[in-house]
């Protein structure tokens, strides 16, 4: 009787952990295989994941995709204080499409984050990317908050040097 416990709880244990894959394999399947494999491809060749995937420039790319775009902890520390690259699978499922269009319009973020960038990408490529980071779920922890400046800061930093004048 005691075994035949442990198996229907291993049974149940199978199918519910097959459910919770199904549901991330069904939000993914969700988006088109365009827009996935576009933002894929902008992810790489726009430096996102330089930055936001910790190792990924230090690694020549060989990060696996389950940990792209989760932030990271290395601070970026100039004139404007420290920032540091934001867990963009964490924020992409706090913004809806419309939101993060305008804000990839509009918004004007700190250094280095090259915001400019994102104005000059076509509304389909912008699309994609979103589509894209929200279909890879979430994951990881939130990068540390936008340090002041004159602050001082535990942890490693890369430090910018003064924009030419």
């Amino acid at each position: 009787m005691n075994t035949l416990r442990t198996m229907q709880s291993a049974v149940l244990a199978a199918l519910l952990a097959g459910s919770a894959l199904s549901a991330v394999a069904a939000n993914i399947t969700n988006v088109d295989a365009r827009d996935m494999a576009r933002g894929r491809y902008l992810m790489k060749i726009a430096g996102c994941n330089d930055c936001h995937t910790p190792g990924y420039a230090q690694s020549a790319g060989k990060v696996p995709e389950a940990a792209w775009l989760t932030g990271d902890m290395v601070g970026w520390s100039g004139e404007w204080g420290t920032t540091y690259p934001s867990n963009l699978r964490l924020y992409m499922q706090t913004v809806s499409e419309d939101q993060w269009m305008t804000l990839a319009r509009k918004k004007e973020l700190r250094p280095p984050m090259p915001w400019f960038t994102l104005r000059d990408m076509s509304d389909a490529d912008l699309r994609a990317t979103y589509r894209y980071i929200r279909a890879l779920g979430p994951a990881g922890q939130p990068a540390p908050a936008y340090v002041p400046p004159g602050t001082v800061v535990k942890g490693p930093v890369i430090v910018f040097p003064a924009a030419p004048k």
